[in-house]
């Protein structure tokens, strides 16, 4: 890993701990559809080495990439509210290593250790701000007219 996670620098080491006892190593080959967009949101990863392609579902068209996610960046928060489906889909760049975490086990300790939860939803909320501009930004490039273009 390059650098910590941003989600674990933040959290007070307290809570850190108790997220990481809920951590499971996973490894995933170059080329793995991790989730479509629409499927069920059932867990997150913390990426700890390598690359992965968040991409949008366009009917028609070859899905563009809207955001490149690499060490020590939070791959999913669609787990954290109902209905509990991916916005985006995603697939591995090249070997990736992450920590992966259920969902409903971490929804769970929130609600049972409120200030867990509290301390985490902020972290998630910057993750969510910040794929949300990246998103606007990809989708302005990819399909706003150009100057000079044909016409």
């Amino acid at each position: 890993m390059t650098g910590p996670s941003p989600l674990l620098q933040s959290l007070p080491e307290a809570h850190r701990t108790r997220l990481l006892t809920l951590a499971r190593s996973r490894s995933f080959p170059a080329g793995c559809r991790l989730f479509d967009e629409g499927g069920d949101a059932d867990r997150f990863w913390l990426i700890r080495q390598g690359e992965i392609a968040l991409d949008l579902h366009v009917p028609g068209h070859p899905a563009p990439v809207i955001e490149t996610l690499g060490p020590g960046q939070q791959l999913g928060w669609s787990w954290i509210f109902p209905p509990y489906r991916w916005h985006l889909g995603a697939r591995t760049l090249d070997s990736v290593e992450t920590w992966e975490f259920g969902a409903i086990e971490v929804r769970e300790l929130c609600v049972a250790e409120p200030g867990f939860g509290y301390e985490l939803m902020k972290c998630c909320a910057a993750v969510i701000a910040d794929r949300l501009q990246a998103t606007r930004i990809r989708l302005l490039d990819l399909y706003a007219p150009h100057p000079g273009g044909a016409g």
